[in-house]
Parts: C-alpha cells; structure tokens; sequence
C-alpha cells in the first residue's frame, strides 16, 4: 500500500482510512504534531460507511497523545481514523500497510 495520509486541524475527526482486510496485517502508523493538540487513533472492525463504532487505539501512547509517534498493528482493523480532542494545531496520520502496491 502506498502511504496514505489524513490531516485533522483542530477538534474533530478525520476521514476514515480503510485498510485492505484480505491484505497482510503489519500495519505502520505515524502521527506528525504540529502545535498543540490532544490526539487519539481510532479504529473498528465494522464497515466505515454505516456509522461504525470506533475504539481507542490497543497502544496508549496513541491516546490522549500530545506529541509525534509512531506505532503498529499486529492485524488488521477495518478503518482507522485520527481524532483531535483538542487544540488548535493539526495532526498528520500516515499509514502503511505491508505487502499491498498500487
């Protein structure tokens, strides 16, 4: 998969990002801070285009996070999302998923 990335400024969340399911399920996470948020990574198993129910990222360094990171998934969720809780900077989440070209 190439890279692919979602900006979230201030409160509110970004687009959801699908993850190919049948793909390999290494997935790269970073997150790019850029003045002062309050950020969390959120995923869900359910289809993103009917209301999913999202959930906090396994990893809490990417919850309630006010600085870069990085992380991973061991699996593969079916959406993740970036959501800012607060703050008037922004947050660039990028995504790679292991195996997938295109």
């Amino acid at each position: 998969m190439r890279p692919i990335s979602v900006t979230q400024t201030g409160a509110g969340s970004s687009a959801a990002i699908v993850l190919d399911i049948h793909g390999r399920p290494e997935v790269s996470l970073q997150c790019v801070v850029t003045g002062t948020v309050n950020y969390d990574v959120e995923q869900t198993l359910d289809d993103p285009a009917s209301s999913p129910t999202w959930f906090d990222h396994p990893d809490t360094n990417l919850v309630a996070a006010t600085a870069s990171k990085q992380g991973n998934y061991g699996y593969i969720p079916r959406a993740l999302r970036l959501t800012v809780n607060s703050g008037s900077g922004s947050v660039v989440l990028t995504v790679i998923q292991a195996g997938i070209t295109g």
